[in-house]
C-alpha cells in the first residue's frame, strides 16, 4: 500500500479486519519491518488519540518516530500558490514538504478543514501536496474530508462486538457548541457503506452530508425512528455541508443528545464515539459511562488500525 487516505486504499475489509485481529494478538510480531525506518508525523491540528496511538503503532513495528507540530515547533507554513509572502509565514509548504521527505521513510499528516472554502477543503489540498511532492508514502491522520484510521478502528470494534452477521448501525448527529468538520461522519459513512451492515444516518434537516459519502445509507430525520432496533449507535456532531451554510452551526437542539431514554429505543445497542466528546451535549454521563459504551475499546483500536496501515506500507517499501 503506497498511500492511505480512504477505505478504497485498504482493499477487502474482511482481510483487513482479520489482519488487524492478528496484529492485536501479537503486536510485536512484525518489529523487523520497521528496523532502521523512520515515520514522520506532521500535525497542523491538535491531537491526543491519533498522536499517541500512531506513535505506539510505529514503535511496535520497530520504527523511529519524528513528531512535528506545525505552527508550534516549526515555521508557520504558507499553503497557497501565488501568495506574496509578506506576512507571518516565512516558509512555503512546497519547499518544506520535500525537505521533510529527506528525513523519513513514511509521512503521516493531520490537517483539518478550514471552513474558508468548501472547494479547497474537499479537494484535500494539503494532504495531496504531501502525496505529490514528498516522494514518500503518505497516510492520513485526519484530513479535511476523511478520518480513515478512526473509521478502520470503528470497523474493528464493531466486528469484535457484533452478535449478528448484519447489525443495524445508526450514525446520529448530536449538538455541539462549535462548528466541527464533516471528516469523521464522512469517513464513517464511507466505511459502513463498504460493508453489508444495515446503515442509517439521522440528523436534523440542514445537516445533510456530501452525497458521495452518504452513498446507499438510509437517511432518517426522526432520530427516535432511526434508533429503533439499532445494534450500534455512533454519535457525532458535524457542521453544515450545503451552501451557503458550509461550516456553520445551524442548531444546538439538546433533544438530539444521546441519553438513556434514547438508547432504550434500541436493541440494547452499544454506544460509540470517536472522542473527544462533550458530555451532556453529545451524550449523557450515564450512557458514556454505562456497560454498553465502547468509547475506550474503540480508542484502543486506534493503535491497531494504525499498525495495520504502517505494516502494509513498510511491506511495500
Amino acid at each position: 500500500m503506497r498511500n492511505f487516505i480512504s477505505v478504497s486504499d485498504i482493499g477487502p475489509l474482511d482481510r483487513a479486519v482479520a489482519e488487524a485481529l492478528e496484529v492485536k494478538a501479537n503486536r510485536f510480531a512484525y518489529k523487523h519491518l520497521g528496523e532502521n525506518r523512520t515515520l514522520m508525523m506532521i500535525f497542523f491540528n491538535s491531537s491526543l488519540r491519533t498522536r499517541l496511538s500512531t506513535q505506539k503503532a510505529a514503535l511496535n513495528l520497530g520504527m523511529n518516530v519524528i513528531v512535528l507540530d506545525v505552527n508550534q515547533g516549526a515555521w508557520k507554513l504558507e499553503t497557497e500558490r501565488g501568495v506574496i509572502m509578506d506576512g507571518d509565514k516565512p516558509e512555503h509548504l512546497l519547499e518544506a514538504i520535500p525537505v521533510m521527505g529527506c528525513y523519513c521513510d513514511i509521512i503521516g499528516v493531520r490537517s483539518f478543514a478550514r471552513f474558508e472554502s468548501k472547494e479547497d477543503d474537499y479537494q484535500e489540498k494539503v494532504i495531496n501536496q504531501f502525496i505529490r511532492y514528498s516522494e514518500r508514502p503518505v497516510f492520513s491522520m485526519e484530513a479535511a474530508t476523511r478520518h480513515p484510521l478512526q473509521s478502520f478502528a470503528d470497523l474493528i470494534t464493531i466486528e469484535e462486538h457484533k452478535t449478528v452477521d448484519r447489525p443495524k448501525i445508526v450514525m446520529t448527529w448530536a449538538p455541539h457548541p462549535k462548528a466541527l468538520p464533516q471528516a469523521v461522519p464522512n469517513s464513517f459513512a464511507e466505511w459502513m457503506n463498504a460493508t453489508d451492515y444495515d446503515f442509517v444516518i439521522t440528523h436534523p434537516r440542514g445537516y445533510e452530508l456530501d452525497p458521495r459519502f452518504v452513498g446507499n445509507a438510509r437517511v432518517e430525520y426522526d432520530q427516535d425512528k432511526a434508533l429503533a432496533g439499532a445494534d450500534f449507535v455512533y454519535a457525532k456532531n458535524w457542521s453544515a455541508f450545503a451552501d451557503p451554510d458550509y461550516g456553520k452551526v445551524l442548531s444546538t437542539d439538546r433533544s438530539w443528545t444521546v441519553t438513556a431514554e434514547k438508547m432504550a429505543l434500541t436493541n440494547n445497542a452499544f454506544f460509540m464515539h470517536c472522542l473527544p466528546v462533550r458530555r451532556n451535549m453529545i451524550v449523557s454521563d450515564d450512557v458514556i459511562e454505562g456497560p454498553r459504551s465502547l468509547v475506550i475499546p474503540e480508542a484502543a483500536n486506534r493503535e491497531i488500525s494504525a499498525q495495520v496501515v504502517l505494516k502494509r506500507m513498510l511491506e511495500d517499501l
